[in-house]
């Protein structure tokens, strides 16, 4: 049988109320580090390209080898090891959560700098899905900064 390409409304509003979820600090907390670094890497990844294109870029090759520059797990452990000392308690707790989480670590990557940026990306999920996206951005700007710094692009 064939599926129907008309919208069934009961469906749509399903698929909303699914996106827009909030999520209490103790649920977001309480998901697999790895999940919560899944949503911070499409997040992080997402205002990167913003950013690059808000700085007037416009061939797309340069933007996306440019934004490997800062998305690269060695820049993003560069990142999570300067803003470390400003992190709350709780933020704190998430990073080292996503970092000793046992993953692949892929064979171009250190492991260190791996798990130090699944440290990042699962802060970054956290501040999102509990509704901390003023403090995401706040980090999120200042890892942009942090990158530009290091002129290692």
């Amino acid at each position: 049988m064939e599926k129907s390409l008309t919208p069934n409304p009961d469906n749509l509003n399903s698929i909303k109320a699914t996106i827009e979820k909030s999520y209490t600090i103790e649920q977001a907390a309480a998901m697999n580090p790895l999940a919560l670094a899944y949503i911070g890497d499409g997040i992080f990844s997402d205002l990167i390209r913003k950013y690059l294109l808000g700085c007037g870029h416009q061939n797309v090759n340069l933007m996306t080898k440019t934004s490997i520059s800062y998305v690269r797990a060695s820049a993003q452990a560069q990142i999570i090891r300067a803003l470390l000392p400003q992190l709350s308690e709780a933020e704190e707790r998430m990073v080292k959560r996503g970092r000793n989480t046992a993953s692949q670590v892929p064979k171009n990557a250190n492991p260190s700098d791996y798990r130090y940026a699944t440290g990042f990306e699962t802060l970054i999920g956290y501040l999102f899905l509990c509704g901390e996206t003023e403090r995401m951005k706040t980090l999120i700007y200042q890892s942009i900064d942090i990158i530009n710094q290091l002129d290692v692009k």
